[in-house]
């Protein structure tokens, strides 16, 4: 009996080994698995268009690793390093390395400020994952062609086509005025470019813990399938992950990370991944 035990323990850890890697963190006090990359401090009046000085010349974006500006801070507090996004300036944290089939985790929590345009809505943040191309390509000339793993004040896993991308959920379908809505028993429907149901999906469920408290997020991937998770919830399940280009849908399974500042102070902190080889068991039901 306890031949069988062991042996039944040992095939479930080698199990559990094959297909997931250790994690790797990518926190540490001078954010050297990242760039950085600021645009504009946008205005309640911006309408996608390239913003304009007050003489009607066009306004370039900050860049790329600009040098004094307080956006991206990580402080230590008792051996615990925290990541601080001000949200002053729209942009991102990037990965420097690309990804592809991981499972990502972190926690994250608002901070009190926000900014100009967001001052009178919810705070918002997101993991843009899969991303490729130039900075700028999207509606806030800002970020890269992307998914978005949104992170906003009660909507947590929300799903964000940047860009020309576009993937499939399980979601109900929309009716006038509403939004798709995630879960986990109707059939997958397109969203994002080229697609009817538009380029913007609810979660499920507001799996959110209370403001001030530290949220759990974690993002699976693997072959063109993600799982958007908020404390230890599937609130999102997607597949098919894609763009178009000259109107031919194109793979989009992997690229490089970032983690958005848009216009509201937010904390992350614990940030980690690790490589898989086969999604999870405990996921494979979702699709």
């Amino acid at each position: 009996m306890k031949k069988l035990l062991f042996l039944s323990l040992f095939i479930i850890i080698s199990s559990f080994s094959e297909n997931e890697g250790d994690w790797v963190t990518l926190l540490d006090k001078e954010l050297s698995q990242w760039d950085t990359y600021l645009s504009y401090r946008h205005q309640t009046n911006y309408n996608g268009d390239e913003p304009l000085d007050a003489n009607g010349n066009v306004i370039k974006p900050i860049g790329l690793n600009p040098q004094g500006f307080d956006v991206f801070g990580v402080s230590e507090k008792s051996g615990e390093l925290t990541l601080r996004v001000s949200g002053e300036i729209y942009g991102c944290l990037i990965s420097k390395k690309e990804y592809e089939n991981y499972h990502l985790r972190l926690k994250v929590k608002w901070g009190i400020k926000k900014w100009i345009p967001r001052k009178d809505k919810l705070k918002d943040s997101g993991i843009l994952y899969h991303s490729i191309g130039p900075m700028g390509a999207e509606y806030w000339r800002s970020w890269m062609l992307s998914q978005e793993f949104q992170i906003m004040e009660g909507h947590m896993g929300d799903y964000w086509s940047q860009a020309n991308s576009a993937i499939d959920i399980r979601a109900f379908i929309a009716e006038g005025v509403m939004n798709p809505v995630a879960d986990e028993n109707p059939n997958f429907i397109g969203l994002g470019t080229g697609e009817k149901a538009g380029g913007y999906c609810m979660r499920s469920v507001n799996a959110e813990k209370p403001s001030g408290e530290w949220n759990t997020l974690e993002l699976v991937c693997f072959e063109g399938k993600s799982l958007h998770i908020v404390n230890g919830q599937v609130v999102m399940i997607l597949k098919n992950s894609r763009y178009l280009k000259d109107g031919q849908s194109m793979p989009m399974t992997k690229g490089k990370i970032q983690i958005q500042s848009e216009a509201a102070e937010v904390y992350f902190k614990d940030i980690a991944i690790r490589e898989l080889n086969a999604m999870p068991n405990a996921y494979l039901k979702y699709f």
